[in-house]
């Protein structure tokens, strides 16, 4: 399989499609995920094209890593969860449904079940006040 361009991550990352965005740097773009399974699940998109972690160069994967911990830390602060998850999914068949490389940060709520991967759509307002919180503890 090849990387396709086209992707929805990608389009967002070339200013094509609107996101509701926590922050933006050389490396990635680090965004809400309107399709959440909790609430403040956040997505981090390296800039550099790779389909998932398979194909994707090892030096921009060792840069990108800083970040995802530096964003988990600010999730977790701005959510107040009890504890995080990292997710990365490769190819269909293990779940991953934008072929562009990303990882989740997905909060967990004692007590509160996750809703399905790529479940109901979020309301915008709240998820553009998540994204101020979780830039401001950045």
């Amino acid at each position: 399989m090849t990387y396709d361009p086209s992707n929805i991550f990608a389009k967002i990352l070339k200013g094509e499609l609107p996101c509701h965005k926590v922050h933006e740097d050389d490396k990635a773009l680090v965004m809400m995920d309107i399709f959440p399974q909790s609430r403040g699940h956040t997505l981090i998109v390296p800039k550099a094209a790779s389909r998932n972690l398979l194909d994707a160069d090892p030096e921009a994967l060792s840069a990108l890593m800083p970040l995802v911990q530096r964003v988990a830390k600010a999730v977790k602060a701005a959510t107040n969860a009890d504890g995080l998850r990292l997710v990365q999914f490769n190819e269909a068949p293990a779940g991953q449904t934008v072929f562009h490389l990303h990882f989740h940060i997905i909060p967990v709520y004692e007590g509160t079940p996750l809703g399905a991967h790529a479940g109901g759509k979020a309301d915008d307002a709240e998820l553009a006040a998540l994204a101020r919180d979780i830039a401001a503890h950045l």
